[in-house]
């Protein structure tokens, strides 16, 4: 059974009603709340101590003595540590708290991946005045830890190789368009013909290559480890807290309206967010004006705990958010002939993809299985026949010295998949009012978070976007049929 994690003995409305006992050179303190909370603390003592408190059930009698002592006229400790359960007094409690979350919080930010410190950096960021906003983030795994003053400059090995997409005859109309709209948006990226798609990469067979797209700027990849590390010591260095726990509960009101089709629906707030330590069996409520669900892969399922999904059929009611964990592997592989150090971000028009990693030879890599073929995501074991049936083949075909890669290691991670549009979801909800989401983006998080993170501090602080409209990522969209479709995915 779950037990609150309140610092023993505080909580709202704590009137101090203290009761002492003295158990074998210890004392044993305990108090009850008006808000239901008990709680009891055990400190050693060396004298025994009166103690005194003004409760007006007793015409400001004494109600609590621990025996006489204290002879020159100071203040024990355990003395202390009564007194700051009283009315007016500071807790100190007397063992390490520093583990708990706070008992309050303006903002709940459910997931510490790259999405939700994004979110974190940018409440903080445009916050009026500075510290209006306390942010708390709630993390599951713990091992995951930009400038910060006095700290060297955030290096998260950028390597500008480009993105190289290739495309059949079939798919050559959409990367032309798509390329079209890149160009009017400023990327720089240029078309390319299988002729100079060899000249420029002689390593590569160009056959059933109709077309290619080559970013020639700001375009590659780089750690997203580091980023994640230097996110976090950001956003800390900015005054969010941190929690390592997982959320197990809301505790919300509720109340009734219709639509304007008359459809009756329950709104729904939410006020406390119950966290449950990590290793351990203690919770933290934590009161909230907003929460943010950044959970990634798990966001579905803190979305049904906010009773998201849970009416009937076909109403808005009972649209669930449609987020996933799917199982993906990434292959790493050593080739001593293969391409050299201009090797760009490879996507074959099979959606098998490579790029170089580092200066060895070595290669990383994979493809997106069918809907026919997705793995159990309850492990995240590896299947290495896919990388032989799926993966090696198309690109083998596509880079000839490939067919004498030797795969070294390889591993699986869970993408957060949106199975309506595989996009982002990205606001408030509509009926869980102070819900907002940051979920779905189906492997494309990391790309997208400087500019989700802007949005939905936006939204929180001022109510609307501002510096992009995300509005067509609403979660309405599920409700309505409104797919958000983007061609040519990777």
């Amino acid at each position: 059974m779950l037990r609150r994690a309140l610092p023993l003995g505080v909580g709202r409305g704590l009137l101090g009603r203290g009761l002492g006992t003295h158990r074998g050179g210890s004392t044993l303190g305990k108090v009850e709340g008006s808000g239901g909370y008990r709680g009891s603390w055990v400190a050693p003592v060396s004298s025994y101590v009166t103690f005194r408190t003004r409760d007006p059930a007793h015409d400001g009698k004494t109600v609590g003595r621990l025996g006489e002592g204290d002879q020159n006229g100071k203040v024990s400790e355990i003395k202390k540590k009564i007194q700051s359960v009283l009315p007016g007094g500071a807790w100190n409690p007397p063992y390490d708290t520093s583990y708990l979350p706070p008992e309050h919080s303006d903002v709940v930010i459910v997931g510490g991946g790259v999405i939700g410190l994004s979110v974190a950096y940018w409440l903080k960021r445009l916050e009026k005045p500075r510290g209006a906003v306390r942010v708390l983030v709630v993390e599951r795994d713990h091992t995951e830890y930009l400038a910060v003053v006095d700290d060297p400059p955030l290096d998260i090995q950028f390597n500008p190789s480009g993105y190289l997409l290739l495309a059949s005859e079939k798919g050559a109309a959409v990367m032309e368009s798509n390329v079209k709209m890149q160009r009017q948006e400023g990327a720089k990226v240029c078309l390319m013909s299988p002729e100079q798609l060899r000249n420029k990469f002689p390593w590569i067979n160009t056959e059933g290559v109709a077309l290619a797209s080559y970013g020639m700027e700001c375009e590659g990849w780089f750690d997203p480890w580091c980023l994640l590390q230097g996110l976090r010591r950001k956003v800390q260095s900015m005054g969010v807290l941190f929690c390592h726990g997982e959320v197990t509960r809301f505790v919300s009101s509720s109340s009734h309206t219709e639509t304007t089709s008359g459809e009756e629906v329950t709104l729904k707030r939410i006020h406390e967010v119950h966290v449950k330590i990590d290793r351990s069996l203690e919770y933290q409520p934590v009161e909230c004006a907003l929460v943010i669900n950044a959970a990634g892969a798990w966001s579905g399922r803190i979305a049904e705990l906010a009773g998201v999904g849970k009416g009937p059929p076909g109403t808005l009611q009972g649209t669930k958010l449609p987020v996933e964990r799917r199982k993906r592997y990434v292959y790493l592989w050593h080739c001593p002939q293969g391409p050299g150090l201009e090797t760009p971000f490879v996507v074959d028009a099979s959606g098998a993809y490579f790029r170089r990693e580092g200066l060895g030879n070595n290669y990383l890599g994979g493809c997106s299985p069918t809907e026919e073929e997705e793995p159990d995501p309850g492990n995240l074991e590896v299947d290495h026949d896919f990388f032989q049936d799926k993966v090696w083949p198309p690109l083998a075909q596509r880079v000839p010295a490939f067919e004498t890669l030797k795969v070294r290691s390889a591993w699986a991670g869970y993408y957060d998949y949106n199975t309506f549009d595989q996009n982002g979801v990205v606001g408030p909800h509509p009926l869980v009012v102070n819900m907002y989401f940051a979920t779905g983006f189906s492997g494309h998080g990391l790309q997208q978070a400087p500019a989700v993170g802007r949005a939905v501090a936006e939204m929180v602080l001022d109510g609307h976007f501002q510096t992009i409209n995300l509005s067509p990522f609403h979660f309405s969209r599920f409700y309505l049929g409104e797919k958000v479709q983007e061609h040519n995915i990777i």
